[in-house]
């Protein structure tokens, strides 16, 4: 199990550096490509584990892939969704919660028996909030322990039984496998949801030219009429990557950095919300959109933080980013209270359990509540030895911890970020952070401290 010791920032950090490509956005445009006729190129796309795992399924259905990793460019080639044919064996989606998801929602209308399954964390993950809707289709579709985790099997079935549901909690993963099962059904469906998530799957289809009415809350979705005809993506970068390298610039003191091609979606923008809130001074460069994603370069520099406070309202908009916002928060003047959270407990790990433990052990002032944390500050951080718990959020939350703390930091576990952000410590090492050691056992970490 690889070990990472990062050694507190002794300058600050400078320099510019290309986003990592948009996860979300990478799995999304393979999906619907595979249901697109004819030759979809995806440029921009995210080789991080997660999306591989993506194309992987995707070709066991009958899509051809080909990938150029060197470029970061994916050509898929596919007849359309009357072409995806029933799977020969069960499909493997690693840690994926999104590819595991969204293609129980496409195994749906496809004639056959589709079994899905995950690597051991993906396998504690809740399944049946995907399941439960699903079934409401018509077809015939359960999972391990009375529906609640993988391994699922759906028998799909065309066409599908129209639907209305209402999400009882905010789920991008969720409303998408609902929108993409409604493309099969025999008439439109409607799907409702609490606040606003993520909403790139609605952007992508409406940019295929499937029939979306969309109002606050409330989306109807019109199935397939005709063969949807491909067209080519451009990925902008993912802001829930750059939000490592933001946060490392806003607390090392004098740093000022360049993130260049980030994706900036108001669906996924909460960070850069709660940051400006805080005091934070990042900039938005060169603001451009495509296939109704907004896309610019941040200007990040140091800055003098205050406490504020986040609600439920605002969590659906920066879910994955609550952890590293958490490090912040320790380097801010007063409490920074953050609460209707309590998704992060259904997450690769226990993240708001994850936090806590290794905040705690940092010497932070931390308190863990059921839907959330709160954390008083400014606080120096203490070196010490945390677990990532094999998630790559926390992994990369406490990487950026030991640039501000007053001994190195070591994190248990760091090959789990390649799950998402496969080039994290290299993006580092680019603006400045060069004090990094990775080891694979404790033995040899003792060694290398002499």
């Amino acid at each position: 199990m690889k070990v990472a010791r990062v050694h507190p920032a002794n300058h600050p950090l400078t320099g510019s550096v290309l986003c990592a490509r948009d996860k979300s956005l990478s799995h999304r445009a393979a999906i619907l490509a595979a249901l697109a006729q004819g030759t979809t190129k995806v440029s921009g796309f995210s080789f991080c584990e997660d999306c591989l795992s993506t194309l992987s399924c995707l070709r066991q259905f009958g899509v051809r892939i080909e990938t150029y990793p060197d470029v970061g460019k994916v050509v898929v080639e596919s007849g359309g969704w009357k072409e995806l044919t029933e799977p020969e064996d069960v499909l493997y989606a690693g840690n994926s919660g999104t590819t595991a998801r969204l293609l129980c929602g496409v195994a749906s209308w496809i004639e056959g028996l589709t079994i899905i399954t995950g690597d051991a964390s993906l396998r504690r993950r809740p399944m049946r909030r995907v399941i439960e809707p699903l079934s409401l289709t018509g077809i015939q579709i359960g999972g391990r322990d009375n529906d609640r985790f993988l391994p699922v099997f759906i028998r799909g079935k065309y066409p599908l039984a129209p639907f209305e549901y209402h999400l009882p909690v905010a789920s991008a993963q969720v409303k998408s496998a609902l929108l993409l099962a409604a493309l099969g059904a025999n008439a439109p469906s409607c799907v409702r949801e609490p606040f606003a998530s993520r909403d790139h799957t609605e952007n992508m289809l409406s940019y295929l030219g499937i029939r979306l009415e969309r109002e606050p809350g409330r989306i109807v979705i019109h199935p397939f009429a005709k063969p949807l005809k491909a067209k080519d993506f451009s990925l902008p970068g993912d802001i829930s990557s750059a939000a490592f390298l933001a946060a490392a610039a806003l607390m090392v003191p004098d740093s000022r950095i360049y993130i260049q091609d980030v994706g900036l979606n108001p669906t996924r923008s909460g960070f850069l919300e709660c940051v400006s809130r805080m005091g934070g001074q990042i900039k938005i460069h060169n603001l451009r959109e495509e296939f109704g994603e907004r896309r610019g370069d941040l200007e990040v520099a140091f800055s003098s933080l205050h406490g504020i406070s986040i609600g439920k309202e605002i969590i659906p908009s920066l879910i994955d980013e609550v952890p590293i916002l958490s490090v912040l928060a320790t380097q801010a003047q007063g409490v920074t209270s953050i609460s209707g959270a309590e998704e992060l407990r259904v997450k690769e790990c226990d993240r708001l359990r994850a936090i806590y433990l290794g905040l705690k052990t940092l010497g932070a002032k931390v308190e863990e509540r059921n839907d959330g944390l709160v954390i008083e500050g400014p606080v120096k951080l203490r070196g010490g030895r945390v677990e990532s718990f094999g998630d790559h959020r926390i992994a990369m939350s406490f990487a950026v911890a030991g640039l501000i703390a007053r001994e190195a930091v070591e994190i248990v576990d760091v090959d789990c970020v390649k799950i998402s952000y496969p080039e994290f410590f290299d993006h580092l090492q680019l603006l400045g952070c060069k004090r990094t050691e990775f080891y694979e056992s404790e033995e040899e970490g003792e060694k290398n401290c002499l």
